[in-house]
């Protein structure tokens, strides 16, 4: 094929023919020899078949082999192949780990994700199988096998290019914690310690306050005017700020380019123009608050005049629980979720120093036997100017973390086309949501405090049913909204990224990491609610202590839908849907206040609240059922349902005889020693050890995923 086109055989030059005799070749001298050729020099000697078996040659890869780019030895450098088997020459080199044992890279965690979140994803896509099973009906352009011919005749009489060396591999990134799942549990883990305490002190504050106002009139009254202002600030803002703004800076800090703090000042500015002007006429209309909230303590002479004076030194908190949420959102927003929960620690031990001077200058409820109408307004006043310094203190002490992370406010007063429209459009049903939920509990609130007025016995009205609600969402707010408020803005950009597979997967991972802890703790409620409640209240009475542990236990099982509830919405707020919540929280509100209502025609008036507790949990079960259709429809009908159930499912069949166990020591223990602190505390040491002993058992037994991984990740944390 290389050789020389020399003319139709039997003519001469020109196309004639060559008359007697054979065709002279052009080029030939006189004598007709023939120099040689250069191009042809030893051209058949160069034979790669020569050492080899005939019968192994492939001729797919002779088509394939790319002479332009190993094109053969120049003419004259050809050495002739030395013998067979020779032992290859020794490389001058040792072998270089750096290259042959490099450290693999992380691998995603989950099929088509990007990892980590922030990172550009043009750097961060992993393929894998799904992308050769996406991939597979692609058209591909086939490699011509007879291209390299047409390239050595273009590329003939020119100077080979020697091929240039690869360049070597970039050395595989450290394997460190910043990976997306140990960034997540760090992030929660420092959330759950910071709630943890927070809540902690949030009980010795309760204990403070039933010690020293009592479970009866007056402390409902306290309790009521305390209450108000945080139902007044989530039905005006506190919804909208708590769902809605989060997805909002996150896509600020994504999108503007001075990474959001602009758009966080306006916020800010906005939240606190709007709270002073909720607070002021707050203040004015404090009695009539107080009548829609308490028609039974607002008919009382002396109970409102001690409601009404508590509720306007409170109120001016709603302002600063405003401020508060805001800086923690743009903190959250940045990565740093740590101060938001630990903050309000300083709030609870302000509040703790106040009543415990209170009970060091009068006493305890028990021993004083102070009423409404006994109170003094010294006391009135100390009470008061606490409870609002806790909030003060709680909200300064934010400002020298956002200081760290390099924010400074500015008041902005520049709202108008800055994307705050839209913002505020989200919150429109946000603030809905609330008003629905806020609505059930006004019922629930109106129709507790009755009861207690009525029945005739301590611990049956709103201060009870306040303080056993506040025991039974501890766990919720350690665990369930620590581990969703480091969910929530990874959740917001998988939403913004149109994946709703890494949205399904975070909120399967949430809702089953949560429920490892949710679901024994709900049983150890329903099996020790009466020793847990009396060693907690003991200092407001026996019979208080008692009606307190029964409500407990009422409230205990609803702990798993309403942890479950929560979690799901966090889908449709990551989506910037908050109609589909509003909806939803419309049908919860209206089976918990239907149920409560029922509950208190029905049951005698010293159980109506126990019911009323039993009743709440009703309703987030069926919400439950509601959100999860709506949730599961919006991400293409698959929300790992079975995986979850499966996992709840094992996990009850584990705390079932658990709490049979633990429940049966626990009141058995109760009836030999008594209902007294020590008989209390050593029912709810033997009790509970035994509950969640049988429960561990149980699970590692049935090989519950979730909780193998927890006991591994202590074990880790141990040293073990």
């Amino acid at each position: 094929m290389n050789a020389p086109y020399d003319g139709d055989r039997g003519q001469g030059a020109g196309g004639a023919a060559s008359p007697g005799g054979p065709p002279v070749p052009p080029g030939a001298g006189q004598d007709g020899s023939v120099p040689p050729d250069p191009y042809l020099q030893h051209a058949y000697e160069d034979d790669p078949y020569r050492a080899q078996d005939l019968a192994a040659q492939d001729p797919v890869g002779e088509a394939l082999y790319d002479r332009a780019a190993h094109p053969p030895p120049p003419p004259g450098t050809y050495q002739e192949p030395g013998p067979l088997y020779q032992q290859p020459p020794a490389a001058p080199y040792a072998p270089d780990p750096r290259i042959w044992a490099q450290t693999p890279p992380p691998e995603p965690a989950g099929p088509s994700r990007h990892l980590p979140y922030g990172d550009r994803p043009a750097t961060t896509q992993f393929v894998g199988v799904d992308a050769l099973v996406t991939q597979a009906s692609d058209d591909r352009q086939e490699p011509d096998a007879f291209a390299h011919l047409f390239r050595d005749q273009e590329g003939s009489g020119k100077p080979p290019v020697p091929p240039q060396p690869e360049p070597a591999p970039a050395p595989a990134p450290a394997k460190g914690g910043g990976g997306k799942v140990s960034g997540l549990l760090k992030s929660s883990a420092l959330m759950a310690a910071g709630t943890l305490v927070s809540r902690l002190t949030g009980f010795v504050r309760s204990l403070v306050i039933t010690a020293a106002l009592g479970a009866a009139l007056l402390g409902d009254s306290f309790t009521i005017a305390y209450t108000l202002p945080t139902m007044i600030y989530i039905l005006t803002v506190g919804g909208g700020l708590n769902s809605v703004f989060v997805p909002q800076l996150v896509r600020a800090m994504k999108d503007d380019e001075d990474g959001g703090e602009a758009f966080a000042n306006r916020l800010l500015t906005l939240v606190m123009v709007a709270l002073g002007a909720i607070v002021a006429i707050a203040v004015f209309a404090a009695p009539t608050l107080i009548h829609m909230l308490s028609p039974t303590i607002a008919n009382d002479v002396a109970a409102n005049s001690v409601a009404v004076t508590f509720a306007r030194y409170c109120l001016p908190t709603i302002f600063f629980m405003g401020v508060h949420v805001v800086m923690g959102q743009i903190l959250n927003a940045r990565g740093k979720f740590g101060a938001m929960m630990w903050t309000p620690v300083l709030n609870n031990i302000v509040m703790i120093i106040t009543f415990g001077l209170f009970i060091w200058v009068y006493g305890t409820s028990a021993e004083s036997q102070m009423g409404v109408d006994t109170i003094p307004p010294e006391g009135v006043r100390l009470l008061g100017i606490g409870t609002l310094l806790g909030l003060v203190v709680q909200s300064l002490a934010m400002i020298p973390y956002l200081r760290e992370t390099g924010f400074r406010f500015r008041p902005r007063f520049d709202w108008k086309g800055h994307g705050l429209g839209k913002t505020i459009k989200l919150a429109k049903w946000t603030v809905l949501f609330v008003l629905a939920n806020q609505a059930g509990v006004l019922v629930v609130t109106q129709l507790s405090t009755a009861a207690g007025a009525a029945s005739g016995h301590d611990g049956t009205g709103f201060l009870a049913y306040s303080n056993a609600q506040l025991i039974w969402g501890m766990p919720q707010a350690i665990i369930t909204v620590s581990v969703m408020a480091a969910l929530l803005p990874r959740i917001s950009r998988a939403a913004h990224d149109n994946d709703p597979g890494a949205v399904r997967d975070d909120i399967s991972q949430g809702l089953r990491n949560s429920a490892v802890a949710i679901v024994p703790v709900a049983f150890a409620f329903l099996a020790l609610g009466l020793p847990m409640a009396t060693l907690l209240y003991a200092s407001s009475g026996t019979e208080a202590a008692r009606s307190m542990g029964f409500i407990l236990m009422a409230f205990a099982l609803g702990l798993i839908p309403y942890s479950v509830q929560y979690v799901v919405l966090r889908g449709f707020y990551a989506y910037e849907d908050t109609r589909t919540p509003f909806y939803n929280t419309v049908i919860v509100a209206a089976v918990n206040a239907a149920a409560s209502a029922l509950c208190y025609v029905v049951l005698p008036a010293r159980w109506a609240v126990v019911g009323m507790a039993f009743s709440y949990g009703l309703a987030y079960a069926v919400g439950v059922g509601v959100a999860w259709r709506r949730l599961r429809n919006r991400l293409g009908g698959d929300l790992d349902g079975a995986h979850i159930v499966r996992t709840y499912a094992r996990l009850c069949m584990a705390a079932v005889p658990a709490a049979l166990v633990g429940g049966a020591v626990g009141f058995g223990i109760l009836e030999l020693v008594g209902t007294g602190a020590l008989g209390s505390l050593a029912a709810l040491i033997c009790g509970g050890v035994l509950l969640l002993g049988i429960f561990f058992v149980a699970a590692k037994k049935m090989r519950i995923e979730e909780v193998n991984g927890l006991v591994g990740m202590v074990r880790g944390r141990l040293g073990r």
